[in-house]
Formats: structure tokens, C-alpha cells, sequence
């Protein structure tokens, strides 16, 4: 039997080299390791690592997913801005549509966005790219 595709990815950033951590403070992660790494059970692809502003939580909440408000029954302490957050990648997608992509850590970030978001897009919003 195959592994599904997914399970065969390696855990490497948009340039091809190790995935550097997100944020371990709060930690992030679909798999809450500081890293967006993914996997089978990571449906909606958390791969894509943010920097949050008020901007883009607003803009989220209003979207039907509030990262700001605590939920400490999952250990889950709201976001607030200058939060790193490994987002779903069509959310970031989204949000740069509407004008409220936040930027993002390109050496943070899973390859797999390069399925969906272009690595020239990805770099005008690079808060790793001198």
C-alpha cells in the first residue's frame, strides 16, 4: 500500500532548505510543535507563517474564524499583533484579495503553498527577505 502524498513531503520551506520554527510563544502549528508542518490529518493546510496585525484578526473574525479571543479549553491564548501563527494557506489567500494579507516568514513557511500561492507573490510580503 502507498503512503498518501502528503506523508511523503519532506518538511522543507518555499526555498527548499529545513522549515524554521514559526513561534513557540504562543506555540503554533496544526500539530502545536512551533512549526507549520503538515500532514494527512492537517485538512486545511496550516502551512503559511504570519505575522499578526489588528488588521488581518479583524479581517479573520469577520471571516467566521476569531484567532484573537482566548479559548483556554484548548489551550488556545488569542492572538494579538506581532503574534506568529502558521495560517491555513487559502485563508492568507483570501486575506490577500481583500487587501489584509499579513506578512509572512518565508524560511517559516511549507513548501506546499508553492501549490497555490506564487514564490514572487510570497516575497513582496517576506518579512525574512532583506
Amino acid at each position: 500500500m502507498n503512503k498518501p502524498f502528503y506523508e511523503q513531503e519532506p518538511e522543507l520551506n518555499v526555498f527548499g532548505q529545513p522549515l524554521q520554527p514559526c513561534s513557540t510563544s504562543p506555540v503554533t502549528g496544526f500539530f502545536r510543535n512551533g512549526n507549520c508542518s503538515t500532514g494527512p490529518a492537517d485538512e486545511g493546510r496550516h502551512t503559511v507563517c504570519a505575522e499578526m496585525t489588528d488588521a488581518f484578526l479583524a479581517f479573520s473574525k469577520s471571516r467566521g474564524n476569531d484567532l484573537s479571543t482566548p479559548m483556554p479549553e484548548y489551550a488556545f491564548p488569542g492572538l494579538k499583533a506581532g503574534d506568529r501563527w502558521c495560517l491555513v494557506a487559502l485563508r492568507w489567500m483570501e486575506a490577500l484579495q481583500a487587501g489584509m494579507a499579513p506578512r509572512i516568514v518565508l524560511g517559516a513557511t511549507h513548501q506546499s503553498v508553492l501549490r497555490h500561492i506564487e514564490i514572487e507573490v510570497l516575497k513582496k510580503y517576506a518579512l525574512d527577505l532583506s
